[in-house]
């Protein structure tokens, strides 16, 4: 017997097209998987507003190499926080600027905290934290 179950709802007929020529523009193959990816996200985006939420992510980076003590410090915070940080992408963009990319999983909290210090550090013009699932409750 199937996990899935079947269940109506009433939708306003532009709202509905709106949806459906959104679906079609993503690729979608039915309402029903749309639909599904958007509870996910909703579940997913819940689980990362919870602190204690394990949760996997990246933390992007794009900041001026020349900025004094910069990359020293930020290797420096990968290094104390290697029970977070999993692994990590350095990109030389041109002669000033890198591109850093760094996997993280742990909790929440304390993901954003090591996040919020990356991307507050003296140099950094630019970061950003993406976490998502580890997807054991999907």
């Amino acid at each position: 017997m199937s996990d899935l179950l079947r269940f109506g709802i009433s939708i306003d007929h532009r709202l509905l097209q709106q949806f459906d020529d959104l679906i079609a523009d993503k690729g979608y193959v039915n309402r029903s998987e749309a639909i599904r990816d958007l509870i996910r996200n909703t579940l997913v985006t819940e689980a990362a507003a919870s602190d204690e939420e394990e949760i996997v992510g990246t933390v992007t980076l794009v900041y001026n190499h020349h900025t004094r003590e910069l990359s020293r410090q930020l290797t420096n915070r990968q290094h104390t926080s290697h029970g977070l940080v999993i692994s990590a992408l350095h990109i030389h963009l041109d002669e000033q600027n890198c591109l850093e990319v760094i996997v993280v999983k742990g909790k929440a909290r304390e993901v954003k905290k090591l996040a919020d210090e990356m991307i507050g550090a003296r140099g950094v013009k630019h970061g950003k934290l993406v976490m998502t699932t580890t997807g054991k409750d999907l």
